[in-house]
């Protein structure tokens, strides 16, 4: 069962029969198929792993997102997203995310104009919207609106087709900020305001969230540009929960607008998208800064959880967190300092200090700060993911454009290790 293969490969001595295999290693992995040869006899099913929550496993090979935990960096397509932030807008990233380079001028316009030739939905959806209750959370009625435009463009399942495909992703791209924007309104029983495509894709959504009764909105050009920003530190993060939602129901070759209902409902989750909120209600919750040094004492007796600090992939501080931190200060500017600015502050200041937090890698992550500035722009804590899927989207349908095109991908099915009964019997009842 020894094969030379050089350097890279990894030798594995099955002690139950005492072969040794040879695996290639490619990319710093192992192809998990190249275990199933490990058999005690020529019957056995071959070794598989076991790894829940996908801590340690690869599904797919991408080009889109970049991240090193341990050095607190990501880049998307390659660039830093500390430059992208300070220098591109949402719409360039959102092209950079899809075609893999930057957009010249001209290509940047014609995407542009693209974008807005959609922005509108059928009136259908309006009333589709309408038909919820006046208290919907809005995140439930985004959801199951970006469902419903599934049966409004039925050609899209045909998205093995190139121009099928794109034409779908310029929809969704398009249509998030007039849903979302309506989903907002809704829930405060607010009149829909139709899209504004004179302003940018990010002026144009505040237009549809704030306008009242003004002919024409303004928005201010601070809250605009702090929003756009938010949108591309948010555009796409790798292979996290909702993305890797979005390629397994994709993988079935399902319409794009159903999968990417399926990665909004997993953003839903209170551990992934809902995490800003959760650092608003422990802010609100300590009150003070005289009330942190008691917080941190109940955090360290595992009493309470520390929201906002600490993630999955970052050891580091998260590169996202650095920017929104930067960014909040002109938003404040515009509305006024957040009175729970200074308890952020001082957390954040006691967790890079204190060994107790460092030991434990939790630096602040991009939940901490963000809710903060969105609260001071005056959105309410139960829109916040919203405010998270909007811009999110680009990146779901970058990693669903990849996946469509990987030969390499198939309908996704996890194995288990299955630990039930052993095949038995039905008790037949006697007959009486």
């Amino acid at each position: 069962m020894h094969q030379d293969m050089g350097k890279d490969s990894l030798t594995i001595t099955d002690n139950r029969t005492g072969k040794q295999y040879e695996l290639p290693i490619e990319h710093e992995t192992i192809r998990a198929m190249d275990l199933r040869q490990i058999k005690v006899n020529a019957g056995d099913f071959g070794l598989m792993t076991y790894d829940p929550a996908f801590l340690n496993t690869a599904s797919c090979k991408s080009s889109i997102t970049y991240i090193d935990g341990d050095k607190g960096i990501l880049n998307y397509r390659g660039y830093a997203i500390e430059d992208l932030a300070d220098h591109a807008d949402f719409l360039e990233v959102a092209y950079l995310l899809l075609e893999g380079e930057l957009p010249n001028p001209v290509e940047r316009d014609a995407f542009v104009n693209e974008v807005k030739v959609h922005t509108f939905v059928h009136e259908n959806v309006k009333q589709f919207m309408e038909g919820f209750r006046y208290d919907a959370h809005p995140m439930s009625v985004l959801i199951s609106t970006i469902g419903a435009l599934s049966s409004f463009y039925p050609e899209a399942k045909g998205s093995q087709e190139y121009a099928v495909r794109r034409l779908q992703i310029i929809r969704l791209l398009a249509k998030m900020p007039t849903i979302a924007a309506w989903s907002y309104r809704s829930s405060r029983g607010l009149p829909y305001v139709y899209p504004d495509n004179d302003l940018s894709y990010t002026g144009n959504f505040l237009s549809m969230i704030k306008r009242m009764s003004e002919p024409k909105y303004k928005p201010d050009p601070i809250l605009e540009r702090a929003l756009d920003v938010l949108f591309i530190l948010h555009a796409d993060h790798e292979q996290n929960c909702s993305t890797n939602t979005m390629r397994n129901v994709g993988s079935s070759q399902a319409d794009c607008y159903s999968a990417v209902t399926a990665a909004a409902a997993a953003l839903y989750g209170p551990l992934h998208g809902g995490a800003n909120e959760a650092v608003l209600k422990m802010l609100h919750s300590i009150g003070s800064k005289d009330k942190i040094p008691d917080y941190i004492r109940r955090v360290k007796a595992g009493e309470v959880r520390l929201m906002g600090f600490g993630h999955r992939v970052y050891k580091s501080y998260d590169p996202r967190a650095k920017a929104i931190k930067r960014l909040s200060e002109q938003v404040f500017e515009v509305t006024g300092k957040n009175p729970l600015l200074d308890i952020a502050l001082e957390l954040e200041r006691i967790a890079l200090e204190d060994d107790y937090f460092v030991s434990r890698s939790l630096y602040p992550n991009v939940d901490f700060y963000s809710g903060l500035i969105y609260e001071a722009m005056g959105f309410r804590t139960e829109y916040f993911t919203v405010l998270f899927a909007l811009p999110r989207v680009a990146g779901w349908l970058a990693q669903w454009n990849e996946l469509v095109q990987d030969p390499e991908q198939k309908i996704a099915r996890p194995r288990q290790i299955y630990l039930g009964s052993a095949r038995r019997p039905y008790p037949v009842k006697s007959a009486r």
